[in-house]
């Protein structure tokens, strides 16, 4: 039998899962870590802490597996994207890594659209704008913030890559997370020489790219010692996490989308062809899928609002039993559109198709007749409105969508569900495998390690649908009305949520 591990060394913890070659998860283990904020709205990681993690993972998950050593035959990687560490010549790590909810790159990514030309141009180069929690912006912010180390810097990688580093000695990245730097020619799959120029950046700090499959490497004496497997093991390139879990849900073919509600909340759609945004709402990237690509839009805050609410403003029902089924129970008999009430779910901002980093979470509408219920279900409608604004620019693109597929804890609930389907106008289905990029990264492992031909051919032999949600017609119409005032909101509140946002800042000395 052969075996085979998915990693995922994601922001808030890592997790490791393993699976045999008919795709079954054998065993899993997680590991958290901190998060660092040495000011505010940066957020650092020590690479030091995922490595950890890692090695803690894999041997509770392949010693509960019960697998013998010589039975893992391959590894698959996916990570949290964008984020940068930066290695000095001797491949020490200069400094912590900076991760992808930062926001400190905001001139650099002025300075980036400036010297590529404008933002029509960078597009060209790039298939998507500067944004502040992509990976170039953060190397042009270390350059000038921080020459110093900037003249160490050897080497930057992404966060699964440095764990690639460590497990085989080999410098190497896939397309899918490469995508996420900004630095990546997506239409070409390989890095875009042309910004690297204007950006007066050497190519020799970024490491080769591979298609997400491929083998980049076999685990070292020392990395095979310490996670207790053999130096037969082979690391395929894997993928960042929003490919990765495209793959994991089974996302890899033409009108399949993935609606993924965790801590943000994505739209995932694959493409045969590259379709870019000329207006830059949606990032184009390359899929995990070799020669195929996907566009995605990404909600900040999704889930992570009820998370918010629950924690911050339910502290009496998470006391007796879980705050999650009482709030569904609340807002169940709710009616669509919680009788006028409205949530803006920017409680960090906002990506798609805003780009607006002074966007702020706003309850509009209240009135002495909303009570919890209404809350919860206006933070549910608003988070499906969100993403609905990156559907509708995918469907304005002409790219289709015969197939909706949710996950993540938005999936998990019986009533958010509904209301995706209601909000999206198409019925919603879920999948009989719900462990996202881990999963998705250790069918990789397995493609790359022969058991299957092609990526697709794995998803295709492990992946069932598990439950289908209709679209109800009555409800259908009443988000049809609602979606229009939700998207006005945010422009009648924009320029009070930059004055908000001044307003908040620390006082200058």
């Amino acid at each position: 039998m052969g075996a085979y591990i998915g990693i995922d060394i994601g922001t808030s913890g890592t997790k490791t899962l393993v699976i045999d070659d008919a795709g079954r998860i054998l065993a899993e283990a997680g590991a958290s870590y901190p998060l660092h904020h040495p000011k505010p709205l940066w957020s650092e990681q020590d690479p030091e802490d995922w490595w950890r993690a890692v090695v803690r993972t894999v041997r509770a998950a392949v010693g509960e597996s019960r697998v013998a050593p010589s039975d893992v035959r391959a590894i698959g990687l996916s990570g949290q994207m964008h984020g940068s560490v930066f290695l000095d010549k001797n491949h020490r790590v200069i400094r912590r890594a900076i991760l992808w909810n930062d926001q400190r790159t905001a001139d650099e990514c002025a300075e980036i659209e400036q010297r590529a030309g404008g933002r029509k141009r960078l597009i060209q180069f790039v298939a998507n704008p500067a944004l502040t929690g992509f990976t170039a912006p953060k190397i042009l912010w270390l350059r000038k913030h921080e020459p110093r180390n900037f003249e160490k810097c050897a080497k930057v990688l992404l966060p699964k890559d440095e764990i690639r580093r460590r497990l085989t000695g080999e410098f190497a990245t896939d397309v899918s997370d490469a995508s996420g730097t900004l630095l990546l020619d997506v239409r070409r799959r390989c890095w875009s020489q042309k910004l690297l120029e204007r950006l007066d950046l050497d190519p020799g700090l970024l490491p080769p790219c591979h298609e997400s499959e491929e083998v980049t490497g076999k685990l070292t004496r020392a990395s095979a010692r310490q996670l207790g497997l053999t130096t037969d093991c082979l690391v395929v390139g894997g993928a960042g996490d929003c490919a990765a879990n495209a793959v994991g849900t089974g996302v890899v073919k033409s009108g399949v989308l993935s609606a993924s509600i965790g801590t943000s909340g994505i739209m995932f759609v694959h493409s045969d062809e590259v379709q870019v945004d000329p207006l830059g709402r949606l990032h184009t990237f390359c899929h995990a899928v070799r020669d195929k690509w996907h566009m995605m839009g990404v909600s900040l805050t999704a889930g992570g609002s009820l998370q918010w609410f629950v924690d911050r403003l339910c502290g009496e029902v998470s006391g007796q039993r879980d705050a999650y089924a009482v709030l569904n129970e609340e807002a169940t008999p709710i009616p669509a559109g919680s009788e006028g009430l409205f949530f803006l779910p920017y409680l960090a901002g906002e990506r798609t198709p805003h780009a607006d980093p002074d966007a702020r979470g706003c309850f509009v509408g209240l009135t002495l007749a909303h009570g919890r219920g209404h809350l919860a279900r206006a933070i549910m409608e608003g988070v499906a409105f969100a993403m609905r604004d990156s559907l509708e620019i995918i469907r304005e693109m002409g790219v289709p969508v015969h197939q909706i597929r949710v996950s993540g804890g938005g999936a998990k609930s019986a009533l958010w569900r509904r209301i995706q389907a209601d909000v999206f106008g198409q019925g919603v289905v879920t999948i009989n495998a719900e462990q996202g990029p881990a999963y998705g990264v250790a069918l990789l492992a397995s493609v790359g390690a022969g058991a299957y031909g092609r990526i697709e051919e794995a998803c295709a032999a492990t992946i069932q649908i598990a439950s289908r949600t209709p679209a109800i017609a009555l409800a259908m119409r009443a988000y049809d009305r609602a979606f229009p005032v939700y998207r006005d909101l945010y422009g009648s509140l924009r320029g009070d949520f930059k004055k908000i946002s001044a307003l908040a800042a620390p006082p200058r000395r």
